[in-house]
């Protein structure tokens, strides 16, 4: 998935690198022991424990141990075992159907992980996630206070594909880089098409391949920074994977999510996938010069946005026409300037407190 969280390890790459970022940890903390039965047959355990961070194709998952057996005759054969309290496989045979003879719909979102991964309990998912996001958001901290020292802006624009997401964004960068220095980060699995787009306004912009992952991470955002090195007080922007899940999880350090959803996708796009509609504090609601040639509901979109997420800032904007990028650009000029005058009002104290301890060594100086 990513460098944090390993499933992408070796398959992430930061355009220009020498190398990915990614570190992989093989550590056995199995242990066997053989013992002889009664007719002469070698029996032999092998015990992984859930502490491996990296399995091979026939090891075992996390909370499950295998047992292999290796026979006098030198056959072997393996036997996995769950410590979770749960079986590794469902059985539909005992849900409840409907009068017509057709299964109820089945939600494997409903434990406390809000996920499913056969062979672990839900306790034990549960852990996993709050393990990576820690670390992630250790990398995120640090992103944040670089951005912050500095008066630069970050946004997060995360999307399913096709909803317009690079087209906005060219045409944002268009109209503000007179007044503004703009960074883009562009996250994709592959390919640098949408870096090539956004050099093409004439700024900086750097491509992160994720290979197999579903999305940026801390981590990767970090050594986006030391590579783009963006100017103070200028705005940074993060086009994500194109995904309405994984990204909703992991913050990079911005100081707003901003989700984007066209008019072709769906009223219903909010309330399908309310992790990331509820991580956002922007909404775009994009591609409305469509609008007459669709039947959607824009309102109802918006309605059930606001069902997910009573706080979000919604614009209705469309990168072709122009409508609604007005209000969209004043916006964040605004947040330029609150992050300005954060980083000012930072500096001020700096130099308050430098002159405090210059006056404290100056009368300790008089007292000798």
């Amino acid at each position: 998935m990513c460098t944090v969280c390993g499933c992408g390890a070796g398959e992430s790459k930061i355009e220009g690198g020498a190398h990915d970022h990614a570190h992989d940890h093989n550590h056995d903390h199995g242990h066997e022991h053989s013992h002889v039965q009664a007719d002469g047959t070698v029996v032999t355990h092998r015990h992984d424990h859930a502490g491996e961070h990296a399995h091979g194709p026939e090891e075992a998952p996390l909370g499950v141990h295998a047992h292999t057996h290796r026979h006098a005759d030198g056959s072997e054969h393996s036997h996995a075992h769950g410590h979770d309290g749960e079986h590794a496989h469902s059985h539909p045979h005992d849900e409840p159907h409907h009068e017509h003879g057709v299964s109820a719909d089945l939600d494997y979102g409903a434990g406390p992980a809000g996920a499913h991964v056969p062979g672990l309990s839900q306790a034990r998912m549960v852990q996993i996630e709050q393990d990576i996001l820690s670390k992630n958001n250790t990398y995120a901290v640090a992103n944040r206070r670089w951005f912050d020292e500095r008066g630069i802006f970050a946004l997060n624009l995360v999307s399913s594909p096709g909803s317009g997401k690079t087209t906005l964004l060219v045409k944002t960068i268009e109209l503000l880089k007179a007044k503004v220095a703009i960074s883009v980060v562009e996250g994709d699995q592959q390919t640098s098409n949408d870096a090539e787009r956004i050099r093409a306004t004439g700024v900086a912009a750097l491509q992160i391949n994720t290979g197999k992952g579903c999305h940026l991470d801390g981590h990767m955002v970090g050594h986006a920074l030391q590579r783009l090195k963006p100017a103070d007080d200028s705005l940074f922007l993060i086009e994500n994977v194109g995904n309405l899940v994984c990204p909703a999880a992991f913050d990079l350090g911005e100081h707003h999510k901003v989700a984007i959803l066209s008019v072709t996708e769906g009223e219903d796009k909010p309330l399908k996938y309310p992790d990331m509609f509820r991580a956002a504090d922007v909404l775009l609601l994009n591609k409305v010069d469509l609008l007459p040639y669709l039947e959607f509901d824009a309102d109802l979109a918006e309605a059930n946005a606001r069902r997910v997420n009573p706080h979000l800032t919604i614009f209705r904007v469309s990168a072709t026409s122009g409508d609604g990028l007005s209000a969209w650009l004043n916006w964040i000029e605004a947040g330029l300037e609150a992050q300005r005058g954060q980083r000012g009002e930072t500096v001020a104290a700096l130099k308050q407190r430098v002159a405090e301890l210059e006056r404290q060594m100056e009368q300790m100086q008089a007292a000798k």
